[in-house]
């Protein structure tokens, strides 16, 4: 039903498509489950657009073929030191020379880093958890570990100004995935609240909302590294994303093995590096045999 809409068109016609979406939408609001699912519709059509066109996603968005691209394990939350220690270990194993924690304990979070080591770059996602005088003492304690960033430590998220207060003691601030549009992240950019941006293609509105974020972000001398904290479609979609950056900008790739993993084939991480798929639109499609068998259940 949808692919008549985008035969003879050009791709690019899919933000237009969808800007229509987000106005007759916008009165069941702006951010939220309305545009996640919005999100999913964007990523649905990129991936018919470049299924029509017979080209991968990446070179409808004008990137270049690379063989893979690099990922950064993204390990969930866990309870105490010794936890945080033996996931950073296996991860390690796997190959992985960069690591996201979901901590914010710091004994947890030195323990992280005295498992890696020096050499392998550490990030703190936080979820929002402090005040912005919490944060700032917290930025200085964790200022000896050399941290390539620390992930929204203030709440309310759209509090920039006050993130902006954290990013001055001292600490590189990393932020975006909670905002919807374009216009917000521009709010983020003009308080100089982050270092580092991170649209997400799964919560921002799709694949349509990715370019023009990543270009206002490089007007703001920002470098945009895209939140993905999930598995299918939406890692695909932002694996062609981030070949469409160009430059070394990691993948996010949670730390989790799943039972059943559709497009487990296109997603696996291999010496800390996750291929590129050169199938039409998204790259691939998922295993028949595991959607029978997850339908059976």
């Amino acid at each position: 039903m949808i692919a008549p809409l985008l035969i003879g068109r050009d791709p690019r016609d899919i933000a237009g498509l969808m800007n229509d979406a987000h106005r007759k939408l916008h009165i069941f609001g702006r951010n939220g489950p309305v545009i996640y699912g919005l999100s999913g519709v964007d990523i649905a059509l990129w991936d018919i657009a470049g299924k029509l066109a017979g080209q991968p996603l990446y070179k409808l968005l004008g990137g270049t073929p690379v063989d893979d691209l690099p990922a950064y394990a993204s390990l969930l939350r866990t309870t105490g030191p010794a936890a945080v220690a033996q996931s950073c270990s296996h991860a390690l194993e796997q190959g992985y020379r960069a690591i996201k924690l979901h901590e914010v304990d710091p004994l947890a979070i030195y323990a992280a880093r005295e498992a890696v080591g020096p050499d392998v770059a550490l990030m703190v996602d936080t979820n929002c958890p402090w005040s912005v005088a919490q944060a700032v003492d917290m930025a200085t304690a964790l200022r000896p570990l050399q941290l390539q960033w620390i992930e929204e430590p203030v709440w309310p998220p759209e509090d920039y100004e006050g993130l902006g207060r954290v990013r001055e003691a001292g600490m590189v601030i990393a932020a975006g995935e909670n905002l919807c549009s374009a216009h917000e992240f521009r709010r983020l950019l003009s308080a100089k609240a982050v270092d580092v941006v991170q649209p997400s293609v799964s919560k921002t509105g799709g694949v349509s909302a990715m370019k023009p974020i990543a270009e206002l972000a490089q007007t703001f001398g920002v470098r945009t590294v895209p939140h993905c904290g999930y598995l299918g479609p939406g890692l695909l979609a932002t694996l062609h994303v981030v070949a469409a950056l160009g430059g070394d900008v990691p993948v996010e790739r949670l730390d989790i093995e799943l039972e059943e993993e559709p497009f487990s084939e296109l997603t696996k991480v291999r010496r800390g590096r996750i291929a590129l798929p050169r199938g039409p639109g998204l790259g691939g499609e998922p295993d028949k045999a595991v959607l029978d068998r997850c339908r059976a259940m």
